[in-house]
Parts: C-alpha cells; structure tokens; sequence
C-alpha cells in the first residue's frame, strides 16, 4: 500500500510538472508524458527529458514526516530545500462535488424516486468523474460527452491524479492550465445528468512545495513562519488561524497548520464562497449564483413532487405525472433495482440516456460482498436455505414494514463519523495521507453497514396486496431493507424497526474494529471509563480503542410517514447524538459512537422539532430543586445494548403493558410518585424469577445512585449532578429514566429465538 501510493503521488506531481502551465502538447511531448507514465508504475528509468521533474517529484514524497523534520525558520527551509524552493511550475488543485444534496434526494416523495436520485449521483461520483481520468469503468459515452463539452481536458488528465473520489466530493492534482475547465466540467456533469441537483468546483495552482509545507508567499522569503507566529501568537487574528483547543504547543500548532491541509483549507474556503453564489477573484469562469431552475404555469400540470411541470403521464403501474428531472430519478432507480423494462421511458422519445452506463446498486454491493470467500458464513447464516438468486429488492416501504413484528413500522437509520475534522487537522497531512485515509474510511463504512444488515436480517417471503406497486402478485422473497445511500463516512438507511437498534449498534461498533484493526486509529491503551456509561453491571465497559467512531440517529415510525418528514427528524436525532458525543470526549474522554433514537406512532407526534418536544413536554420540575427528565436519550453504544437487554428482561417477566403505560404516566407527577408506584407493581409479580431479572437488569444495571456509601433504590430513576450555567458554583440534582424507552421498545422486542428463512430448494451462494 505505501509504494502504491507513492508511485500514484510521484506520478502525479511529475505528469503536472512535465506537462507545465501550457494548455495544449504536441504528439511527441504527450508520448514522451505516458511513456514517463508507464515506467514508474514498472519501476523503470523514465525518459531522460522527465528525469529532473521525477526526480523533484521524488525529492518532495521523500522529505521526512513533521515529527521528523520540520524548519523552524524560512531560512533553513531555503537552504535545506533550495532546488525544490526554485522550482516556478505551479500545479493545480481542484476540489467539489454535489452540494444540497438531501434537497434534491428527497424532493420526491416515493421510495423508488429517492432511490434513483442517490444512485444517480453516486454514479456521478464513482463513475462518471473517475471516467474524466480514465480510471474505473471506462464509458464512451462519458468520454465524449467531456471531448464535446472540453475538447483538450481528457488528454491531460490521468487515473494518478485523483486523491479520492468518495463520499459526494472529488479532490484531484491537474496541470496548472486546466483547472478551470476541470471544474466546470465537475458542475457541468452534475447539472447535465440530473438537470436540477446543485454542485460546486474550485481549483488553484500551488507551488511544488507548498504541497509539503502548506501556503507560501510568492516571495517565499516573506512567508508567515514560526519565528515570527511564536511572538505574535497572542494577536486575535493569528490565534484564531493557529489555535487548536486539543494542542497546547506552539511548535505543533503550526506544524499541524502548515502542511498540504492547508492548500485544501483554502480550497473549501473558495468552495464555501461559490457555493453561496459569489464569484471568486480573478477566477473567470460562469457564475453559479442563479441555480438550475424550471418554469412553472399555474393551468399546467404539475408532477408528483409539486415542483415542476409534468411533460409525461405513465403508468407505473399506478398512473404519475412525470417531469424530466423527475422522470430521470424514476429510470436510474428501476436500472438500479435492475428492472428490463423501460419502455414508458423509451416511448418519451427524451435524448437523455443513461442505459450503457453502469448504475450502482447497494444491493447488489451487498450481495458481491456476501459473496467474498472470506465472508461465506456471513452469507450462510443470512441466506439461510433460500436460494440467493431469488432474493429481490424491496420496491417500497411497505415491503419493509412488512418484515417487522410489529409490521407497518420502518426505521430510519443515519449515522455519520464522529472526530473526522479534528483528525484531519492533526494527522492528514499529506495527499497520499488523504487518499489512503479517505479508502480507510468508505471501506469501513460499506463493510459494517454490509456485516450489520447480514447479521440481524434475513430473507423475507413477501405477498404483495392490493396496494402493492408489484404487477406480479404472487408471494416472493425480498431484501428488507434499502441502503439509501453511503458515501464516506455518512449513512442512511431503512430497515425493519424491530431490528433498528440492534443495526445501529452492529454499525457502530464494526465500524470502529475495523479501522482499530489498519493499525492507523489506534488510541493509547487506557482503562475504562466508567463515568461515560450509566449502564453499570458486572461486565466491564469496553475500553475505547479507536481515535475515530460514529454516531447515529434512529427514527423509529410508521410506514406511511413522509419520507422528506422522516428524514427531517432522524437528521434532528443525529444531531443530538454527535453533540452527545463531543460532550462525552471532553468531560470523559471517550471517543465511541453514541445513538439517539425515538419512536414515531403517529405524525402528528411531533409539531416543531425534537428538542423543544423534549424540553418542554418531557422535563419536569416538581419541587423546584431537581429536574426531572422523562427520557435518557441519547445513550453510548454500551448503554444502547444494556437498554436492549433490559427491555428484554421486562418482556420476559411478562410486565403487564398496562402497568408499564400506568408508571409512565405516573413519571410527570415527580420522582416519589414514580419511585412508589414501581415498587407496588413490582411486588405483585408472581414470578420470582421474574423479579429477580427486573432487579439485575433494570434496577442495579441502571438505577444506582451515585453516592457509592448509598444503598438506596432510585428504580425508575436515574441521578446525575448538572452545574447551573447561571451560577458555575450552584449545582442541581436532575434524575432521569429510561423508563419512556423501554415502554416504545416494548411492542418491537420479541421473545422468540430468531428462525432462520427456510426454503425447499438447495442453498446457493456463488
């Protein structure tokens, strides 16, 4: 991996030196660059016209890591590097993507519709940019599409200038000349193929060896250096450009600043700028301040999503009012569910056509990777006795829903990492750094996403109804679940709610071993914290042993909630999970995954957002001292588990549901109201092993106080300190309770040992 990747950023840097700041080379000059090409990959003397930009190319990968060497004035950067300081080639840089990106997914509101979006801009991400470079799949139609549209782009573009492709956004190395029309290429293809979706592309030229020691005055003798921000460090204005809460010395703040993160700082400052319509300085390219739009008449008829004017009307197999934008979304998600037939498409007689480039399918992912050799007990236990190819695709939510005890409830699942930023400033410091920690990263993600759904879900036999979108009515076995889209180190997922929780945490946790397991995360060893869980049993906490994590927000709701509605409040969920989260780093040094996660029944449930519905319908203050919190989300991933258990524990002692809904309502009445009325039904259980289980799953696991001299039982409650942000010296008990929790798991846990799918035929995993 490391001289792949050294080979990749030798070549790179040498084919932007050897080709310079011209816009055009002749034939002899654009062999001799390939020939140069082909023989570092093979490990061969390069032609002699290239040997000295190779060699500078060498000699930059080649400067030692900052640990290691780092100047600490201008001066011995000169004379430690003066042939790389000479050096007057500029390279380019160009850095965007796809921007508001969930306005345009969930501008439809039907699940084949949002399914056709993602894959559509992931295609635009994994496929078609990566085609500009000629890596990847190679696809003509793409490769003339760029000839016609930026007829010398192609040429001066090879697959060794890509950092990374993934995650929505693209940074690439590119002779100096082209970064202009490489950028607006970037945002012409997103406007081309989707016609609506909103994109973004910078690009800026940089000197040999800012690519190593960040930005540099032109005059490089006149740049800003340690010396100087050492006296200077107290200024306001350099204090907020060096200052790193987590670093507390001078020297490795702006070691930490001073590196290729720096080029890529300023480029998603430029991003930023253009993204909110301004045209950047001496940069003449077209505005981007006026966003694709379309037309509308109020006698015209309008398509499902109430956007635009409908150009077509087919049957689907119920009849839709399509736009072209729209009308697009819905054939990339048939092409991607892998459906033959597109004849309502080819009958519009549209120019556009999508159908010999290749369309990803997360299913189809997860299918080739239950299909790795290593992963063939994963795809037994998943397919069970069921034949893989007869296993389809969930068309709609209500095939989920179905699979799911109770049925008609999904789940919403968006995780997103947690730390990223922070480690990018400390450890990403160079391109080869990007690139592998942006592979590290998606790879992580895809797997515990694949290694979580195999785990916790199987094949389920579905019949379809009379409200079913499924032509063929008979009964046939389906994937429960739709991956809506992964990209980088974000998520988002529809699974059965009875299995959302168990998912979440499986993400989580995977997603932290995997990487613990590069070798490239790893924290120091440390005991475990105890304080970060209040999950408390006999078994240790695990000790967190990755610098990187997620976290996760889990909207738990009815089938028929509005996708656009349910997305709106599981983004509410992560949020609250991530701020969990930094809270947690900083007052206890943890560094897992947290989850926050709330159940829906019904839409109306909810009229403003999640945090003032939990401010101010579930935090009481009876007596005037404590606060009381009828609600503990969010939760670590170990509490998130010890809330499964104990939800578990309770439907095993058959607790009387109306009792469980009687002490929930009893909560709001203060804490010795819920505490006594607990206890009376706790003692009119019959089962004594039943007893038992509530007092070491529920009472000891969770309602131990906090005074360790203390034998007394809070059960249902919780107790934390809290410091009064009007007076630091002031502080207030607040008890809380997972006790809301437990009573909306109840319905969705189930006793029985989980069967695995059954079928008649021979198990066939190829």
């Amino acid at each position: 991996m490391t001289n792949d990747s050294r080979i990749r950023t030798i070549t790179a840097l040498a084919w932007c030196l050897a080709w310079g700041e011209k816009h055009n080379l002749n034939q002899d000059e654009l062999s001799t660059l390939h020939q140069m090409r082909q023989a570092l990959q093979k490990g061969q003397d390069v032609p002699e016209s290239t040997i000295s930009v190779v060699q500078q190319a060498q000699y930059l990968y080649d400067i030692p890591n900052p640990k290691e060497y780092f100047p600490k004035t201008i001066k011995e950067l000169h004379n430690d590097y003066r042939d790389l300081w000479q050096q007057e080639t500029r390279i380019g840089l160009v850095y965007g993507g796809a921007t508001k990106i969930k306005q345009y997914v969930f501008e439809a509101s039907k699940l084949p519709d949002i399914r056709g979006a993602s894959a559509l801009l992931d295609r635009i991400n994994l496929v078609d940019l990566p085609t500009f470079f000629g890596d990847g799949r190679r696809s003509l139609s793409i490769e003339q599409w760029l000839d016609r549209n930026f007829p010398d782009l192609r040429q001066a573009l090879i697959p060794e200038l890509i950092i990374y492709s993934t995650g929505g956004s693209i940074l690439a190395f590119c002779p100096a000349a082209f970064i202009d029309d490489l950028a607006n290429a970037i945002e012409k293809r997103y406007t081309h193929e989707t016609l609506t979706a909103n994109s973004c592309a910078v690009g800026d030229t940089f000197k040999l060896l800012e690519f190593r020691f960040g930005l540099l005055q032109d005059k490089i003798e006149d740049t800003f250096w340690f010396d100087k921000y050492e006296i200077n460090q107290a200024n306001p204005i350099i204090k907020a450009y060096f200052d790193q809460s987590e670093v507390s010395d001078p020297f490795e703040r702006f070691q930490n600043r001073k590196n290729f993160n720096e080029l890529v700082g300023k480029l998603a400052n430029q991003f930023t700028q253009r993204r909110n319509g301004n045209d950047l300085p001496r940069k003449k390219r077209p505005s981007r301040c006026y966003p694709p739009i379309f037309e509308t008449h109020p006698y015209l008829q309008r398509d499902e999503s109430d956007r635009r004017s409908a150009i077509m009307r087919v049957e689907l197999p119920n009849s839709s009012f399509l736009s072209e934008p729209l009308a697009r979304k819905r054939l990339v998600g048939e092409i991607a569910k892998r459906e033959s037939s597109h004849a309502w498409y080819e009958n519009a007689n549209l120019e556009w056509n999508p159908l010999d480039i290749w369309i990803p399918s997360w299913v189809n992912k997860f299918k080739e990777f239950l299909n790795e050799e290593d992963n063939q007990e994963l795809a037994n236990r998943y397919y069970g006795a069921v034949n893989q190819e007869d296993v389809k695709e969930a068309r709609s939510l209500r095939e989920i829903a179905s699979a799911s005890h109770p049925s008609g409830f999904v789940a919403y699942i968006y995780a997103d990492g947690n730390n990223m930023g922070g480690y990018i400033r400390q450890k990403i410091k160079t391109p080869q750094d990007y690139r592998l920690f942006s592979k590290d990263i998606f790879d992580a993600t895809e797997k515990s996403v694949y290694k979580a759904l195999a785990n916790y879900l199987h094949p389920y036999q579905y019949t379809p109804d009379a409200k079913s979108s499924r032509t063929n009515k008979e009964t046939v076995w389906i994937h429960p679940f739709e991956i809506i889209t992964i990209g980088g180190d974000d998520v988002l997922l529809v699974v059965p709610a009875n299995k959302a929780l168990e998912i979440s945490q499986a993400i989580g946790d995977e997603f932290e071993e995997h990487l613990w397991r590069t070798g490239r995360y790893s924290l120091e060893p440390t005991t475990p914290n105890l304080l970060a869980h209040r999950y408390t049993t006999d078994n240790v906490p695990p000790v967190s042993k990755c610098l990187l994590s997620m976290s996760t927000g889990v909207l738990i709701t009815a089938q028929d909630t509005p996708i656009y509605y349910a997305d709106k409040l599981v983004s509410q969920l992560l949020k609250s999970a991530k701020k969990y989260a930094k809270e947690l780093k900083k007052d206890h040094k943890y560094y897992g995954g947290t989850v926050d996660f709330l159940v829906m029944k019904a839409v109306t449930m909810i009229s403003s957002n999640i945090k003032e519905f939990r401010e101010q319908g579930l935090i009481k203050n009876k007596d005037g001292e404590s606060k009381l919190k009828l609600y503990a989300s969010p939760y670590t991933l170990y509490e998130l588990g010890g809330l499964l258990e104990t939800a578990k524990a309770f439907k095993k002692a058959e607790f009387p549901r109306s009792q469980l809904y009687q002490i929930r309502s009893l909560l709001e009445r203060g804490k010795r109201t819920a505490i006594l009325n607990y206890r009376y039904f706790k003692i009119r259980l019959t089962n004594d092993k039943a007893k038992q289980e509530l007092k070491d799953k529920f009472e000891l696991a969770w309602c131990q106080p906090k005074d360790s001299s203390n034998n007394g039982n809070l059960a249902p409650w919780m107790s934390l300190q809290e410091s009064d942000s009007q007076d630091a010296e002031k502080s207030r008990m607040t008890y809380e309770t997972i006790w809301r929790e437990l009573v909306d798991l109840y319905p969705f846990i189930t006793e029985e040992v989980e069967t695995i799918p059954e079928q008649s035929t021979t198990p066939e995993v190829r």
